[in-house]
Parts: C-alpha cells; sequence; structure tokens
C-alpha cells in the first residue's frame, strides 16, 4: 500500500466485480482513498475494505483470504453465490 502512495490511516482496499475474464465476471482488488455515496465499508485487522453497491450484491456471503501454498501465492475468493468459475479462480458467473 505504501509503495503506491497510499497511507494505511487514510485508505483502504477496494474489492469490486467488474464484466470480463473467462466466465463472465471478474475480481477486482486496488488501492483506493476516496470513498462514494454508496459504497459499504468494513473492517478486519486494522485493514478497510470498501465494496461499492453494485458488487455488493455478487459478493454476499464471500471470503477473501490469502493463500501462500504450493500453487502459488495470492488472495483467494470464496464466493458462494458463483455457480462457476475458472480454473485460475479469477473470474465467476451466476
Amino acid at each position: 500500500m505504501q509503495s503506491d502512495g497510499y497511507t494505511l490511516s487514510d485508505s483502504f482496499v477496494r474489492v469490486g466485480v467488474k464484466s470480463g475474464g473467462c466466465s463472465g465476471l471478474s475480481y477486482d482488488l486496488k488501492f483506493d482513498n476516496a470513498l462514494g455515496e454508496d459504497d459499504k465499508l468494513f473492517e478486519d485487522n486494522d485493514v478497510r475494505i470498501v465494496v461499492d453497491k453494485k458488487s455488493f450484491l455478487y459478493l454476499v456471503g464471500t471470503t477473501l483470504e490469502y493463500s501462500g501454498g504450493l500453487n502459488g501465492k495470492g488472495f483467494v475468493f470464496n464466493n458462494p453465490n458463483a455457480n462457476r468459475t475458472c480454473g485460475c479462480g479469477e473470474s465467476f458467473s451466476l
């Protein structure tokens, strides 16, 4: 976060959903510091996470975990709403 010019005190991780990917929808993770009117704010372990209203509908019940296993390091989305996911786990459909 700091290397991208953001500070933990006034910035957050924005989680969203956008069109694209081999299954139709893909996850979007980025740092941000502009809170929108329809954003939902969550906090866990002193990290603020923001989801816009439209993406929230696709992400209800989703857990975001960090995996450091043998298959690679990165964030893993466990979305109970997804009917189908691609092999890489970065896109899904409902």
